[in-house]
């Protein structure tokens, strides 16, 4: 399936076929024995998807691809498309065709997009409190293991930007990483050797946790980016300027909704925030026979 992230894993996109079987096997094992034993598999019928709660829509183009997964006869009718922000009582897509097969994905095609547009919704209230500033909020690896991909799409639908992937497609140097090589200067050089030697063209970042470590990157260079993590927003303005634009800056830790434009109007060009996919609510919604 195609996302609308070009940046996300090549490889992790051609997996979302074996997600789908997955998640299909743990719903339905033998078979959907309440579905089979009521309903005959030549009937026909239309349900449509209905919103329960204002937010922002996300996950109907996967929706998508789990009816064709299951049923390539099934027929979708888009009325709204992910990123629009919706309305109790709107009326989201329509599907139509055997009733066995709506029946059978209902549940599994409901967790997902409850789940990613409950992501996309607390992604954009930042987004919303960060306008007028040029920092841009980043989610983090916090993410529900086997649905990351998603989490992930939902996010950017949301409005943010996605950080890495997972561990392959960015170095980030944080604080155990730095203790484990023997300080800020020995992880950065390891991490440059490293790609040299493997051939690899990956953006390195480093998290400093006081003004110290802060000098030590400084006077090291190497990186493309500086995470100030758990600085007040007193110091995280005083780092910037420190750092005068020559890497990127992104803040880190202990940072709440509360305290996000403080944060940004320090001048960051980023602020990472778990929060955005390891502790939202799923939006709800519901899937009716018409």
């Amino acid at each position: 399936m195609k996302f609308n992230n070009s940046e996300l894993n090549p490889q992790m996109t051609n997996d979302f076929e074996q997600l789908i079987s997955l998640w299909f096997a743990e719903d339905i094992g033998d078979g959907d024995h309440t579905t089979l034993s009521c309903i005959p598999a030549t009937a026909l019928g239309k349900s449509q998807l209905i919103i329960k709660e204002d937010g922002v829509l996300a996950g109907v183009e996967v929706a998508r691809e789990v009816f064709k997964a299951f049923d390539p006869e099934l027929k979708m009718t888009v009325l709204i498309n992910d990123g629009a922000e919706v309305k109790v009582g709107d009326v989201a897509f329509v599907a139509e065709g055997k009733i066995q097969s709506l029946l059978q994905t209902e549940r599994l095609m409901l967790n997902i997009m409850q789940r990613m547009s409950g992501v996309a919704t607390r992604t954009r209230e930042y987004v919303k409190a960060l306008e007028g500033t040029k920092t841009r909020v980043l989610d983090t690896r916090k993410t529900t293991p086997g649905l990351r991909l998603l989490e992930k799409e939902a996010v950017k639908i949301g409005g943010g930007v996605n950080h890495r992937i997972g561990l392959y497609d960015m170095i980030l140097l944080k604080d155990n990483h730095v203790d484990f090589a023997g300080g800020i200067a020995q992880a950065i050089q390891r991490s440059k050797a490293y790609l040299k030697e493997k051939g690899k063209d990956l953006k390195i970042e480093i998290e400093v946790r006081n003004f110290d470590e802060l000098a030590q990157v400084m006077a090291e260079g190497g990186v493309n980016r500086i995470m100030l993590d758990n600085f007040t927003p007193e110091d995280t303005r005083k780092a910037v300027e420190i750092i005068g634009g020559k890497y990127e800056t992104e803040s880190s830790g202990g940072i709440t909704f509360a305290t996000l434009k403080e944060y940004a109007e320090c001048g960051v060009d980023y602020i990472s925030v778990g929060a955005l996919t390891h502790s939202v609510k799923s939006l709800d919604m519901s899937f009716k026979a018409v």
